[in-house]
């Protein structure tokens, strides 16, 4: 027979109060904390999950749900919240929706009747039908990396204006005044962002709009490469280029090789995140870093606290925005004034 919490109160000598505020993460004495967990291993107590949630209305699982697993910023995110959530007695469940609206609704749909106590999304519905019904349930829900308009929810994204806009002010610093940028579908708040910084950049360093030219990849590696075919296919050729997107620099580094373009000699680059990437290039590339670990660390904070203060009158939606980082590599070089 399995043991109760009744025997672990009779082998530790404590109330049942005491035990339940133990098991449902309230505020226990170190000292009877210990006595506890001694007598869980002793006696091999299990915990009911299914039941405890039934009484608790808390399941103690948080949902998660992105476009891609391969994605490896969504994934380093998950990684890190995954390490924060451990550590407060959560476990995770992630749905991969393979970047289709319908499977991340019937995802999140799949979550609510789990009864996750929470939701994390990196959202592919950028009007947020998908989150309305779970939203109804009064369970919290944190957006990372992408924002939807008309949706009461918590945001963690990073300064995707300002770290394009960085990367502008990089090349023109040396000397580059024809640039390329990769931008990523338009309809995702990230990649809009992106491209503003781009613009915004240009402009306000008097790099003419004929001078900047942009191509729309699909934030896939095959989107990189034909994108950048496309911004070198043009009569005038940029003598930098901005890659706003992971899997879209590697896409379009594979392609320059192929078409037997030198970096930097023949065209400097500054690509998007991966440090590993970025050191395993010859010349080692320069990039824009995303800081996951600070917007894991954000986003899992504000979830807790949503959930801590259930019940409780519920603040305001919250929206952090984190900086990047502009790692510098050897894939910039210093032109002279006649190659401008």
């Amino acid at each position: 027979m399995s043991a109760t919490m009744k025997d672990i109160a009779n082998e530790t000598g404590l109330g049942l109060a005491t035990i339940s505020s133990y098991f449902n993460g309230g505020n226990v004495r170190p000292g009877n904390r210990e006595k506890i967990e001694a007598a869980i291993e002793k006696l091999h107590y299990e915990i009911n999950e299914t039941a405890r949630g039934l009484k608790t209305d808390r399941t103690r699982t948080i949902g998660v749900v992105i476009p891609e697993l391969q994605n490896m910023f969504a994934a380093k995110v998950i990684c890190h919240m995954e390490d924060i959530l451990l550590k407060h007695g959560y476990a995770m469940i992630v749905c991969d929706c393979r970047t289709d609206r319908k499977r991340e609704r019937e995802a999140v749909e799949f979550l609510k009747k789990r009864r996750v106590d929470a939701l994390f999304n990196i959202p592919v519905d950028n009007e947020g039908g998908h989150l309305k019904s779970f939203l109804k349930t009064g369970r919290p829900v944190v957006l990372i990396d992408r924002e939807i308009k008309g949706i009461a929810c918590d945001t963690v994204c990073t300064d995707n204006f300002r770290a394009i806009a960085d990367a502008v002010r990089l090349m023109a610093a040396n000397g580059h005044r024809r640039l390329g940028m990769i931008t990523g579908p338009q309809e995702i708040s990230a990649a809009r962002e992106r491209l503003r910084g781009f613009r915004s950049a240009c402009e306000e360093l008097g790099i003419a709009e004929a001078d900047c030219v942009t191509a729309c990849g699909d934030d896939t590696m095959e989107g990189g490469a034909r994108a950048a075919e496309e911004i070198l296919a043009g009569e005038k050729h940029p003598t930098g280029m901005i890659i706003s997107n992971y899997s879209m620099t590697v896409g379009a580094i594979i392609r320059l090789n192929e078409m037997g373009i030198s970096i930097p000699e023949d065209l400097s680059v500054i690509g998007f995140d991966n440090i590993n990437f970025a050191k395993a290039m010859n010349p080692v590339l320069t990039i824009v870093d995303q800081p996951e670990t600070l917007i894991a660390e954000a986003a899992a904070e504000l979830l807790l606290k949503r959930i801590e203060a259930a019940g409780d009158e519920a603040e305001g939606a919250r929206h952090v925005v984190i900086p990047a980082r502009m790692v510098e590599g050897r894939s910039v070089r210093k032109i002279r004034g006649e190659e401008k």
